[in-house]
């Protein structure tokens, strides 16, 4: 149970570091981990991808809090764009839980680790749409951002994650300014975020398995709390880190821890 602990402790200040590192949550991170530790933790085998990612995801929760609220203080939310998608991330968010329910562990095991792999080849290689500077400032209002945000918010609780990674490169190319677009996604992650962790609390498929005591649905609270607590922990330091290494550095950084959460979550068993 000790190592564990360790384990999870070590994931969320992994995650939070490479929040403040790279702007970008380390969700599939923590789920990795919680497929070695959940285990030793009383939850069976069966059951440990579906936990790993309702937990990974109530452990989102306090750092997006901490981060949306940090930018909600800063003025910077584009307000009229999140009020857009906000409903097709809530929708999003509790069809993802559901689907994910639904699936076998090893199909979840394979969606998540094939989804790493597709992040990391496109940090790695893809073509980034940077924003003309000429360009004016848009806020975007269109309808469309619905069924954007349902997309965005049934991936995200798929696999365990923020949308960060989806949300920001979708703004951008909508016409806002780039520091503003992480700030909105960073209240748009939450949204998300919320809404899942609802879903998995008040689902309608509950787990075929006992848990052990302090969970609810497939949320194991005791490891979502060490996880939110050594998450919040390390990401002032990756801010720090940050601005002593190039863009093109961390981004390939990151591709490459994508790439090991990928085969330590296709490994398993």
């Amino acid at each position: 149970m000790l190592l564990s602990i360790v384990i999870l402790l070590a994931a969320g200040a992994s995650a939070g570091f490479l929040s403040g590192l790279l702007g970008l949550g380390g969700g599939l991170l923590v789920v990795a981990a919680l497929t070695l530790a959940l285990p030793a933790l009383g939850i069976p085998s069966t059951l440990v991808m579906h936990v790993s990612v309702a937990t990974a995801m109530a452990a989102n929760v306090l750092t997006l809090l901490s981060s949306a609220t940090a930018h909600i203080r800063r003025g910077s939310v584009v307000w009229p764009t999140w009020r857009w998608l906000a409903s097709g991330l809530v929708i999003g968010g509790f069809a993802g839980a559901h689907i994910t329910q639904l699936l076998t562990a090893q199909a979840l095991r394979w969606v998540i680790a094939a989804f790493c792999a597709f992040m990391a080849w496109r940090m790695a290689f893809g073509r980034k749409r940077a924003r003309d500077p000429d360009r004016p400032e848009r806020v975007p209002r269109s309808p469309w951002l619905l069924p954007a945000g349902t997309g965005i918010g049934a991936l995200s609780a798929l696999v365990g994650i923020g949308g960060g990674s989806m949300t920001v490169p979708l703004l951008i190319a909508l016409g806002i300014k780039p520091v503003k677009a992480v700030s909105t996604s960073a209240v748009c992650g939450f949204t998300i975020a919320v809404s899942t962790v609802l879903s998995y609390v008040l689902t309608v498929h509950g787990p075929r398995q006992a848990l052990p005591w302090g969970s609810v649905g497939y949320l194991y609270f005791p490891a979502a709390a060490v996880v939110a607590a050594g998450s919040m922990s390390l990401a002032p330091i990756g801010a720090r880190v940050a601005h002593g290494i190039s863009g093109a550095a961390l981004t390939r950084i990151f591709a490459a821890f994508l790439l090991v959460v990928g085969v330590l979550i296709a490994a398993g068993k």
